[in-house]
């Protein structure tokens, strides 16, 4: 009797969900975390979400603009080009561009439903006409959204872009400074919780070590060695997915598509 063929792997994970959705009580949900890099390979950002067909996607180093800029693609251009619908952008500042601005941050993009949206900063705070050369570039926050899926699972997501330290990955007390804030914020909420970002700081960090005891650092824990690729020089792990016990994960994994000088880090999971 002839093998069953194998499946490309969106197709199989696509298939996988209308499973669990039509045929089984489980409900796996599946999140892609991305330092976007401007969005500058933004066709290979649609190449990755296609392959890893996600449902939520956090990303940072974002920019958005109410025109089209013609130099980089947007963020509302970017959301032309993909699936999702529901969006939630936190700039960290802003500068003038023509008659217009253009802003830079995170964003959280989904196809569900996208409940109790705030931005919190952790360093700084926002600079409508931000200047390189008279400002201080590390304006940093954080996203907290309440995700909800069409069963009504609901959990929480974190999404921040860390503290850069130009000379290494250790941190300093900025960058614990901000860990503490969102493992401190993280802990006060109820039911599942995610924390997904690029942090700049390596494994063995003492900024890192805050979130021990509540959140596992799934980037350590299936040990991932880097999450670079061969479009930068540098080969550490400095992004990185956290849950709560809140979280069952099924699967951790760094994305093979390239994308941006950072992996992808995709998590399936879902909710206990």
């Amino acid at each position: 009797m002839p093998g069953i063929p194998s499946l490309p792997l969106n197709i199989s994970w696509i298939f996988l969900k209308i499973i669990n959705k039509y045929f089984c009580y489980n409900n796996v949900m599946r999140l892609l975390q991305l330092n976007a890099w401007t969005l500058r390979l933004s066709t290979n950002i649609v190449d990755m979400i296609d392959r890893e067909s996600p449902d939520i996607v956090a990303l940072q180093e974002v920019p958005e603009s109410d025109i089209e800029t013609g130099l980089f693609l947007t963020l509302s251009q970017f959301m032309e080009r993909v699936r999702f619908h529901h969006r939630f952008f936190s700039p960290v500042y802003g500068f003038r561009f023509m008659t217009s601005s253009i802003e830079f941050g995170n964003a959280v993009i989904s196809n569900l439903a996208l409940r109790d949206e705030a931005t919190v900063f952790t360093n700084l705070e926002y600079k409508p006409n931000f200047s390189l050369e008279e400002d201080d570039y590390n304006a940093r926050n954080f996203q907290h959204v309440v995700t909800e899926d069409e069963n009504g699972a609901k959990f929480h997501l974190i999404n921040h872009h860390g503290y850069h330290v130009p000379q290494h990955k250790k941190g300093d007390e900025f960058t614990l400074k901000a860990c503490r804030q969102i493992a401190d914020y993280a802990r006060t909420l109820d039911g599942p919780v995610i924390i997904s970002g690029d942090f700049n700081l390596e494994p063995g960090s003492e900024s890192l070590a805050v979130f021990e005891g509540t959140f596992r650092n799934l980037s350590t824990e299936y040990g991932l060695t880097t999450t670079r690729n061969n479009l930068t020089h540098k080969s550490e792990v400095c992004d990185y997915i956290f849950v709560n016990d809140g979280v069952v994960v099924k699967d951790f994994y760094a994305s093979e598509v390239i994308a941006s000088d950072h992996q992808g880090l995709v998590l399936d999971f879902e909710i206990a």
